[in-house]
């Protein structure tokens, strides 16, 4: 199917399309050009209106701006990704709250039990909060993309090290570094994958 049949069963503008989707790449090259945690705001706050099982909204973020915070997640990255987190604008360590349901009498208050059913049940919690906040990460990305910001994620890191320097006290549970900048092009030098078709990746019953 043609790109321009595609863009005529969609509801938003091809270049919208363009930015959010095909277009937009893993970015691995930034400016110089700083980003204001103002943005990263505004981006969260159009994000979190995306659906999660239950309103749980799990996913934290932590914001490191370069200077000694973010120095310490540089040796706890992957070798290979040590040097991308250490001279990216800003990086973003995203986690989820295990504990997520104390929010419940505020984003599911009409179903109080919820709360309490979950409480007592931490097995239940962790992999619905993680599946969850998988869920919130994708919108994140597409999020950053539609303010005009590149996006690199990435998740070659030592988790637990993570989680011991950075969430000791909360318990939040990292899942992945999200490098945040300003790109020229593509910010990448690596060419463009191929994707699978729709009759490659789905089954129509």
């Amino acid at each position: 199917m043609s790109i321009d049949t595609l863009a005529h069963d969609l509801q938003i503008a091809p270049e919208v399309a363009d930015r959010l989707f095909r277009t937009a790449r893993t970015a691995r090259e930034f400016t110089d050009e700083s980003v204001d945690v103002a943005q990263i705001e505004a981006v969260y706050d159009l994000i979190k209106w995306g659906p999660t099982a239950m309103n749980i909204l799990p996913l934290r973020l932590l914001v490191l701006r370069r200077g000694e915070a973010r120095d310490r997640l540089v040796p706890l990255m992957a070798e290979g990704n040590q040097e991308r987190v250490a001279t990216a604008p800003l990086s973003l360590v995203l986690a989820y709250d295990p504990d997520f349901h104390q929010h419940l009498g505020t984003l599911f208050p009409h179903a109080p039990q919820i709360k309490e059913q979950l409480g007592r049940s931490p097995e239940a919690r962790d992999p619905m909060a993680r599946t969850n906040a998988l869920i919130q990460a994708g919108y994140l990305i597409v999020g950053l993309r539609a303010a005009g910001l590149g996006a690199g994620p990435m998740n070659g890191m030592d988790f637990a090290a993570v989680d011991a320097e950075f969430f000791a006290e909360c318990g939040w549970r990292s899942l992945m570094v999200v490098n945040v900048g300003h790109v020229v092009g593509a910010g990448t030098p690596l060419p463009r994958l191929p994707r699978l078709e729709f009759a490659d990746a789905a089954t129509v019953l």
